[in-house]
């Protein structure tokens, strides 16, 4: 038995061949300003990298142009680097730990923190500080939310009542709010669902 009915499952795969193109897009972007990715390390062509300096702002001409009021709230930003590190601390410990227990799918972490940006030569120091900064704590909320979907989907893939703004990629697949015989029922498939990396509907 398939858990989502047709329609949406035909919806899924919608979504998922528009992600793919959206990926096709990228890859002819990398074409168009020359940089290939080799081994998790971005190179571009040197007539590129010469280019790419000629747009670089100085430093000391971006603080002294910043407003005030920017310098003095950067502290309470940066300062969130230090909850951002205990959670991806933590998040690894979870997953050793709980995820290796229950047999769900660890998340791989590299799949959601990508920093990256420290290599393009149009930006200066700050700039790329804030990059990796960036990169770092978007990446831990998005590895954070793929590790939540999982559990959720072991221990209570029940959709809500109202509807979510923006859920993750497994809750589509979750039994209906109020359907008791099929949560009975379906349990035991989506958590073996969520000891797989796969995506696609769980089936039974």
């Amino acid at each position: 038995m398939d858990f989502t009915d047709k329609v949406l499952a035909e919806l899924v795969a919608k979504i998922r061949a528009l992600e793919a193109e959206i990926e096709t897009r990228v890859a002819e972007k990398r074409a168009q300003f020359h940089y290939a990715v080799e081994r998790n390390r971005v190179r571009f062509d040197r007539e590129v990298l010469a280019k790419q300096r000629d747009f670089r702002r100085g430093l000391w001409r971006q603080i002294r142009e910043s407003p005030l009021r920017f310098i003095l709230v950067s502290p309470i930003i940066y300062s969130l680097i230090i909850p951002l590190a205990l959670l991806d601390l933590f998040l690894a410990l979870y997953q050793a730990t709980s995820f290796r227990v229950y047999g769900i799918q660890r998340v791989p972490r590299s799949h959601y923190i990508v920093v990256d940006r420290q290599h393009l030569a149009y930006l200066n120091p700050l700039e790329k500080l804030n990059c990796l900064y960036c990169g770092y704590g978007n990446g831990v909320i998005v590895l954070a939310r793929e590790i939540a979907a999982r559990t959720e989907e072991y221990w209570c893939p029940i959709k809500h009542s109202r509807p979510v703004h923006n859920p993750h990629s497994r809750y589509v697949h979750f039994v209906d709010y109020g359907d008791a015989e099929g949560y009975r029922q379906r349990k035991d498939a989506l958590r073996d669902h969520a000891s797989r990396d796969d995506e696609s509907p769980p089936t039974a």
